[in-house]
């Protein structure tokens, strides 16, 4: 058979095609998977600037997101070209997406009024202390009945009422209607099916859960909450299941194809990992870690510091499932601050061959609190800490310091999530970029005393916004059901140290974290003589 119609027939042979926009903290993907096989076939990844305008804020540019989005699509349309795949076979575009960070823009001109407050941002904090102190007893959990969260300036609604409050152009906007909010998902399908020429502005119900403004249990944003944030509904997204179809795109190379899956990235993991039976969990170590364990279509609420957050809906008449999940603030933004800030390492692959050298911390602990610390304390006011210092402590074991770090804080949130279902996890399902680490994954499995199991593909993110785009009514080229989902190849790394050594390293973990807590209050500091 002669060479063309070799590649015809292989065009032939793949069938439908799915592909996930992945528009992380730190990069952008575009990902195209068969939607037969769940094989990855191409992708291109492009790194996302952050800028640190002020000690504590974090910002990215609502442009350069989207630019990112159609550079991707763009170099990955030209990939499968080159490799003989045709991409008219493209069915379907799944979305998921960075939580919490907040955009705001003006709907007549498609252009943001600021740059996106990302979720890691600390500005809020005084924002947050004023809400808590209006609460009755000041309590950070005073909404959590109705949103599964606490009051942080993790969520999108006190970097909304910041926006509001501290930008003119928004103030203004928002007062002339012509201001419409959203998340990342939001931004992007608004863009991508039209902008200002008839966009679609909507959510999915996993990115609305993270707002503060919408009810886990009537599935829809809350007059209350709105009320008491002072957020006029109006400029709020429409809330859709995570799996129908949006829109379809208005420009580029899948001109016509419809967006037709919207997660929240932690979401949009557990689906890809499968993770469709109450009780089963995903970990997740991006910029943050991130563990989410199903608990079925009821609502569970934590008394241990995890949130209850909305797992996926995978259809307009398909229930919603929900989640507890432990979220920690710095994961992988530890190696990033251990490259860019201090410079110990010139590529993040450095990390593992430097930990490796000496095998131990040495006695060394590092909180990472660079934002307060997140699950299980919600303490907005603790800050980074390395201790345990000697004049032996070289930059080797700061680096297994690091490593540890995540460990610990991953540790931290099982405990609570054991303590929460009193069901213990037998294995860890992991995913993310800091997976390849294998160091980091023997010693997850050593700190936490179970085995932990890696998918061999580990774009599970990407993927379970695949499977929601292909699965939706109407593309419904993806089944989900049980029998039809390929078996994962995986690795497993069992523990390999005795617990007695693993409890005495997380106990003095515990007791470095103490040490970084109550760091930066906005309060006066007594100073010892009795005056303030």
């Amino acid at each position: 058979m002669n060479g063309i119609m070799a590649a015809s027939s292989n065009r032939i042979m793949l069938g439908p095609l799915v592909a996930a926009i992945d528009q992380g903290t730190s990069s952008t993907r575009f990902l195209v998977f068969n939607a037969k096989t769940a094989e990855l076939l191409s992708h291109h990844q492009v790194e996302i600037k952050q800028s640190f305008p002020k000690e504590g804020w974090v910002e990215e540019d609502p442009k350069e997101i989207l630019q990112s989005v159609y550079e991707c699509m763009d170099r990955t349309c030209e990939k499968l070209t080159q490799l003989n795949i045709d991409i008219s076979n493209i069915k379907a575009i799944g979305v998921t997406n960075q939580r919490e960070t907040t955009i705001v823009w003006d709907k007549e001109t498609g252009e943001p009024l600021y740059n996106a407050i990302v979720w890691l941002d600390l500005r809020t904090q005084s924002t947050v202390e004023r809400l808590i102190n209006k609460t009755p007893g000041r309590n950070k959990n005073h909404l959590k009945h109705k949103t599964g969260l606490p009051i942080s300036t993790y969520f999108s609604a006190v970097k909304l009422r910041w926006l509001m409050d501290n930008v003119e152009k928004i103030h203004e906007a928002v007062l002339s209607h012509k201001a419409m909010f959203g998340t990342v998902d939001s931004w992007l399908i608004w863009c991508l099916t039209g902008g200002k020429k008839g966009g679609v502005h909507c959510t999915d119900v996993t990115n609305a859960s993270r707002t503060m403004l919408f009810n886990i249990h009537t599935m829809d944003w809350d007059p209350e909450l709105c009320t008491y944030f002072d957020i006029p509904m109006e400029i709020l997204p429409k809330v859709r299941s995570s799996s129908e179809i949006y829109g379809l795109m208005k420009s580029g190379p899948l001109t016509g194809v419809p967006i037709s899956g919207c997660l929240g990235d932690q979401s949009a993991a557990l689906v890809g990992q499968m993770c469709f039976k109450d009780g089963q969990a995903k970990n997740t170590y991006g910029t943050g870690c991130f563990l989410l364990k199903n608990v079925g279509t009821k609502p569970v609420m934590s008394d241990h510091g995890l949130l209850t957050t909305v797992a996926y809906k995978l259809g307009r008449d398909k229930p919603a499932y929900y989640a507890l999940e432990g979220s920690v603030a710095i994961a992988g933004a530890v190696v990033r601050w251990l490259k860019d800030n201090l410079g110990i390492i010139q590529t993040s692959s450095e990390l593992e061959k430097l930990a490796a050298d000496v095998g131990t911390s040495y006695g060394c602990y590092f909180v990472p609190a660079f934002s307060g610390l997140y699950a299980p304390y919600w303490e907005p006011s603790a800050r980074g800490i390395i201790c345990g210092l000697t004049q032996f402590t070289n930059r080797s074991h700061l680096a297994f310091a690091a490593l540890e770090a995540v460990c610990f804080q991953t540790r931290e949130i099982l405990d609570a999530m054991n303590l929460d279902s009193g069901i213990h996890l037998a294995q860890l399902q992991v995913d993310g970029g800091m997976t390849s680490n294998r160091l980091l994954m023997q010693l997850q499995a050593d700190i936490l005393c179970i085995p932990v199991v890696k998918p061999s593909m580990p774009e599970t993110t990407a993927l379970g916004a695949a499977m929601a785009a292909g699965a939706a009514e109407g593309v419904s080229v993806w089944s989900l059901n049980p029998e039809d989902l390929t078996e994962v190849t995986s690795e497993k790394f069992e523990p390999q140290i005795n617990p007695e050594e693993s409890e005495l390293r997380y106990a003095r973990w515990k007791k470095a974290v103490q040490r970084a807590m109550n760091w930066e209050t906005t309060e006066p500091v007594n100073n010892g003589n009795g005056q303030k």
